[in-house]
């Protein structure tokens, strides 16, 4: 590498030591203030580089990449406001657990607090947000400052993804002094300014390595909760969020006798053990207080069904296992923290179990979810009415194995996690970090940008439109294959659930906000395909049609927000009418 000038070696030194950290795509929203490193990302042939007009779109494009890969792709954004954009991304990857690397251009010092263009103080700008904050200090031409430059990389890199605690965002500052380019101010080439070797280490290592190990709990303590869990029949294993794999908790369910309610974006949803209607089943009082479990294990961050969140009261016993200690105990009921791999521990504590164990608890819990199962197909099955819970549950039913599913913030997850039933091979991709419908398109794009599969977005009209500069990718991009299945209510249709309801002179304006939009003509605008279902039945279908015609697609369908509440309410009363019969049948 040869470096023309300061800023010039700042980035080429910058973007190769993110390439050793084994960094394969970067997201660019372009500004002056950031050509270096944006000259240097583009003709970097082992860094696939994403542009996006907006900066807010391009933290979630980011978010979206490193869900899917678990991996950071760094965002560069230019200085000023530019940087303040990233801070809805930055909240999400904070509370999502999301790896994430800004890397913020800047003015030089002597700008700063002048009135010069662009420049507000960026220094820990997202505050406790990120794991690791850091101002590199402008680039002189000094021998030293290359092993500075890489060995902040690789530190950003590793807090990014998890060495001082959770994964989350980490701010790199960079400020620049012109020239940011290789050449003068007029166009011309400019004298070479930097006189020392760029070169890092051998075999293109990083400058410093960094290797963990996998967390695992202590045989003592492993050997009295397997104890516990033997000497429990009426036990439950609830999982939310959580990047572990299905099977080491499918097994220890299995070895332990025990059901699984599992979030519908956990990707435990899978196989024979897990109850797909638990938020149903748990609405009835009859029979949350027969199933209320003696000892729960709880796996990630828990919060979609408030029907499960009342069963795990203060009286019972839970145990949170969680690779990083995440304090995901809302409710103050948690009486016992495992901190270790899920993966590792389940599997360690079915071998202590030894055998796979069957129980009457279990086999209560799964008829009971095939008789909620029953009632609520008949009840969505009975019309060709489009309505919100077919919708999720035909979707996540019908979409082919290898897809990614990125849900929606609001309705949209809650009806997957209430009417999704189990299945494999579907990766589940949400936001649920700070639960918000920002970002949306964004994410999904970035998942799609990534995955080698299909990807299809299940979204609201809102989630929809909030980010709809997420379409802006650089027409250069390579081709994207993304399915949007967009329930469109004209509105916030998750207010209609909500006391706020209750008050009709101002709920239509204030919360309901409907918006009058034409999707068609938004897809159009983005050249865009869209195709218009009508029929509930026709969903399944059109999915699978536009997954075949790749491109980013849009499958639309209108429903009332008014009727969807009076939907989930006539399921709620059938289920557990249903149960009550069974109960009364039952010996």
């Amino acid at each position: 590498m040869r470096a023309e000038n300061p800023s010039h070696a700042c980035a080429l030194v910058v973007v190769d030591e993110l390439a050793r950290c084994g960094i394969t795509d970067a997201v660019l929203a372009p500004g002056s203030r950031s050509a270096a490193l944006a000259i240097a990302l583009h003709d970097d042939p082992r860094i696939r580089l994403h542009v996006e007009v907006d900066e807010r779109s391009a933290g979630f494009l980011a978010i979206g990449i490193a869900r899917l890969t678990g991996r950071p792709a760094p965002v560069v954004v230019t200085s000023g406001s530019a940087v303040a954009n990233l801070h809805p991304a930055v909240i999400e990857a904070d509370t999502g657990l999301v790896p994430l690397v800004l890397l913020t251009a800047d003015r030089p010092p002597e700008l700063r607090a002048t009135g010069a263009n662009q420049a507000i103080d960026q220094v820990n700008l997202f505050g406790r947000a990120a794991r690791w904050s850091v101002d590199i200090g402008v680039p002189e031409d000094r021998a030293d400052f290359v092993a500075l430059w890489r060995s902040t990389v690789d530190r950003a890199v590793a807090e990014a993804t998890g060495l001082s605690g959770p994964a989350g965002p980490v701010q790199v500052n960079l400020p620049f002094r012109e020239p940011t380019v290789p050449l003068t101010d007029d166009g011309r080439s400019a004298p070479a300014s930097w006189s020392h070797p760029l070169d890092g280490r051998p075999d293109r290592r990083p400058w410093l390595q960094v290797d963990r190990a996998v967390r695992s709990v202590p045989p003592a303590e492993l050997g009295a909760f397997a104890g516990r869990m033997l000497s429990t029949e009426r036990g439950l294993i609830v999982v939310g969020s959580t990047t572990a794999r299905p099977g080491p908790v499918h097994d220890l369910s299995r070895a332990a006798g025990w059901p699984i309610v599992a979030e519908a974006t956990s990707g435990v949803r899978t196989g024979d053990r897990a109850i797909a209607t638990a938020h149903h089943l748990l609405a009835h009082p009859g029979f949350a207080r027969r199933h209320t479990p003696d000892l729960v294990l709880r796996i990630g961050r828990t919060g979609l069904s408030r029907s499960v969140a009342g069963l795990l009261g203060p009286e019972v016993p839970q145990v949170l296992l969680d690779p990083d200690g995440a304090w995901h105990d809302p409710d103050r009921t948690v009486s016992d923290l495992l901190v270790a791999d899920v993966g590792l521990t389940c599997a360690a504590l079915t071998e202590q179990l030894a055998m796979t164990t069957s129980s009457e608890w279990t086999d209560s819990w799964q008829r009971a979810d095939t008789v909620a199962r029953e009632v609520i197909a008949g009840i969505l099955d009975a019309d060709d009415v489009p309505s919100e819970p077919r919708t999720a549950r035909d979707v996540a039913a019908a979409v082919p194995d290898g897809t990614a599913l990125v849900v929606a913030s609001s309705m949209p997850v809650r009806d997957l996690d209430q009417f999704m039933l189990p299945r494999e091979g579907v990766r589940m991709i949400a936001n649920r970090g700070a639960s918000g419908i920002d970002g949306f398109v964004s994410t999904a794009l970035g998942v799609a940008l990534v995955h080698d599969g299909p990807t299809v977005a299940l979204c609201g009209d809102l989630s929809l439109l909030h980010d709809a500069n997420g379409f802006l990718l650089a027409p250069d991009a390579p081709q994207v294959d993304v399915t949007f299945v967009v329930v469109d209510n004209d509105g916030g249709g998750i207010f209609s659930f909500l006391p706020q309801a209750s008050f009709p002179g101002s709920f239509e304006r204030v919360f309901g906000t409907p918006h009058g939009r034409d999707l068609q003509r938004l897809a159009a605008f983005h050249d865009l395909g869209c195709t218009e279902v009508v029929a509930a039945g026709g969903v399944t279908g059109a999915v699978r049609d536009v997954i075949g015609a790749g491109g980013i697609q849009i499958v639309h369908l209108r429903t009332d927000r008014r009727a969807n509440v009076e939907l989930h309410r006539r399921i709620t009363a059938e289920v557990g009418a249903a149960l009550d019969r069974a109960a009364t049948a039952t010996p």
